[in-house]
């Protein structure tokens, strides 16, 4: 299910059921945030919506030629400052749309509070969308797979090395917005960028590629613009030669911050790679996490610790990763590892935050078999493809949940490991 395309019907239905005219579309912190994830604001224009508010609003003015569109969640918070919105109305209608249950009395403030008369229409879109969570009936019922974390306590201590997952990990994305007003000397119009794949046709082809492939679509990317760009001294002799340029500006203009927009992001993510030697940190990861010889593990590890360019995060990683894969191991240095990250100066909760990851996801609690010990034999490096200078890391590693889905498909979980509920005829299926 796409999650984000459902959301965006909703809204779109709101808007619709409101009929043709300006509209405002007033919002909480909350639902401004998910209409942001789903809508860019000239897509949302074209819908007549020309106005954005917050309910929690003091300075809005009157505007009695707009329809509101109030789209809430039923908090008490919520429900009082549209009780007061409707005392004294800015808007010349009111569509009330709540993201979730409300009760009968809340309902009843809002009536008694409508003494004008503008709302129009008050709906729930959690019951009013009811068959959101129906199956759809198929030829083999659908089969219910429960999972828990702490079965794999690895995978998500390891760096990823695909643009989303990297961009994530080390920029961070809020309601598809990235922060970079910390990268060094950037321009004031990229200090926030929005990486949405419904609106970003470079970033959906490439979110789930490796590093070095993004370095060398963004390469081809450059080259392309290049080549569309209008020339410096284009001469505009003819009214045609006008159009022409009028008419290709539009797309010019949004390649050209595309182009800007993902050079500065691989640009800041290739930054910090060197920065904190990622590389390097990567490939020790990936020995841990799949390899099976303690001596070189331990060796590496140590090495990688001593670094005074190890950031604080990622040494506290690799430890975690040591102490699960070797838990139980007879020359185990555990504790000594625990005493190079004190020296190094790692904040104590950073340090306890390692025992914590064992009793979390250590062999006493995984149902499964995290580590196999035929692991060291079938080993085999793959290196990333990718531009010139961009160093190969190890990728070797699989999340314990593609073999769990593998061996789900092919009708050999363990019953001792996951438990069957239901008809014995849909197991054997």
């Amino acid at each position: 299910m796409n999650v984000t395309l459902a959301v965006k019907q909703y809204i779109s239905k709101m808007i619709e059921s409101s009929g043709p005219g300006m509209k405002v579309l007033l919002m909480d912190k909350e639902t401004t945030s998910i209409v942001s994830v789903v809508y860019t604001q000239s897509e949302i224009l074209q819908k007549e919506v020309y106005l954005f508010e917050r309910i929690d609003s003091k300075n809005r003015d009157n505007m009695k030629h707009l329809k509101a569109i109030c789209f809430l969640r039923p908090t008490k918070e919520n429900v009082e400052h549209l009780i007061q919105e409707l005392r004294r109305p800015k808007y010349s209608v009111y569509f009330i749309y709540f993201s979730n249950v409300i009760s009968k009395s809340e309902i009843k403030a809002l009536a008694e509070a409508d003494e004008q008369e503008v709302v129009a229409e008050v709906q729930q879109i959690i019951t009013k969308e009811y068959e959101l969570f129906d199956f759809r009936k198929t030829e083999v019922p659908p089969l219910l797979l429960i999972l828990d974390r702490s079965d794999d306590a690895i995978t998500p201590l390891l760096n990823q090395w695909t643009y989303q997952a990297m961009v994530h990990e080390l920029l961070g994305l809020n309601n598809n917005r990235i922060d970079l007003s910390r990268v060094p000397g950037i321009s004031k119009d990229l200090r926030e960028v929005v990486l949405s794949a419904e609106n970003d046709e470079f970033y959906a082809n490439n979110l789930y590629l490796n590093f070095g492939e993004i370095g060398t679509n963004i390469k081809n990317l450059m080259e392309d613009f290049q080549k569309k760009k209008p020339k410096d001294k284009q001469k505009l002799e003819s009214i045609t030669d006008m159009k022409a340029f009028v008419d290709n500006y539009p797309q010019f203009k949004k390649m050209s911050g595309t182009v800007s927009k993902h050079v500065t992001v691989v640009g800041e993510l290739s930054r910090l790679v060197s920065e904190r030697q990622l590389m390097e940190v990567s490939e020790v990861e990936q020995e841990l996490a799949c390899q099976n010889d303690h001596s070189s593990a331990q060796q590496n590890l140590r090495r990688l610790l001593q670094n005074p360019r190890l950031s604080e995060i990622d040494a506290v990683r690799l430890v975690m990763l040591y102490a699960l894969r070797y838990e139980k191991h007879s020359s185990g240095i555990l504790p000594s590892l625990m005493e190079e990250l004190n020296r190094k100066g790692v904040l104590e909760r950073h340090r306890k935050m390692i025992q914590t990851v064992v009793e979390y996801g250590g062999k006493r609690i995984r149902g499964s078999e995290l580590i196999a010990p035929t692991d060291a034999v079938a080993i085999t490096k793959q290196f990333f493809k990718g531009l010139k200078g961009v160093e190969n890391v190890y990728t070797q590693h699989q999340p314990l949940l593609h073999d769990t889905l593998d061996q789900l498909i092919k009708g050999r979980l363990k019953d001792s490991q996951f438990p069957y509920l239901g008809p014995s005829s849909l197991r054997d299926r």
